[in-house]
């Protein structure tokens, strides 16, 4: 028998009152669309997106999020019971080939929020987050775990990471959680 395990469920890192916020984003569907640039159209409104079409933007339409990650690959965060009816679509008005797998049961959703968040967040990333535009994301490596980043704005982030790594990349946020608290 299979099992779903959700990794990071029920645990939690104290927050820092008006400093650093750490929790469990609100699960989601998650989806990796691939497909030819010329097919980003119709996809888009299969979806109730806009594709974007440069690596790192993001569109964002209330609970929906589409990440551009290549030139033919996107990273799409949908309500979880949109991800059935959203094939459905696909399949009924896709004008060319696609291939669009539900990933939902491999990551997990961090949100890291607060005026510390990039603080938090470089010191076990190597990627430069204060240059990192606001409503973009990119695929980075948090200390050694591989995730989605996404910088919703300078003080509100989601990390998608994979179960497998989640307890590593939590335990490094409690860590540095721990030390923002204690200024350190």
């Amino acid at each position: 028998m299979i099992q779903e395990c959700k990794t990071l469920q029920g645990t939690a890192i104290p927050g820092i009152p008006g400093r650093l916020a750490v929790t469990l984003a609100p699960d989601c569907a998650r989806l990796v669309l691939r497909l030819r640039p010329e097919g980003r159209a119709a996809a888009g409104t299969a979806l109730g997106l806009t594709l974007p079409d440069r690596f790192g933007e993001v569109d964002e339409s209330g609970e929906r999020l589409a990440i551009c990650l290549g030139p033919d690959e996107w990273f799409v965060l949908l309500p979880e019971c949109e991800a059935a009816a959203a094939d459905e679509r696909m399949a009924a008005t896709a004008t060319s080939p696609f291939s669009l797998v539900d990933v939902s049961h491999r990551e997990v959703g961090i949100a890291v929020c607060g005026p510390a968040a990039t603080l938090a967040l470089s010191s076990f990333c190597a990627f430069d987050l204060e240059s990192m535009p606001a409503g973009s994301a990119t695929r980075t490596i948090l200390d050694r775990a591989p995730a989605v980043l996404v910088k919703h704005d300078a003080e509100r982030y989601r990390i998608e990471v994979w179960q497998s790594f989640a307890d590593h990349v939590w335990s490094l946020l409690a860590a540095v959680s721990r030390e923002i608290a204690l200024d350190i």
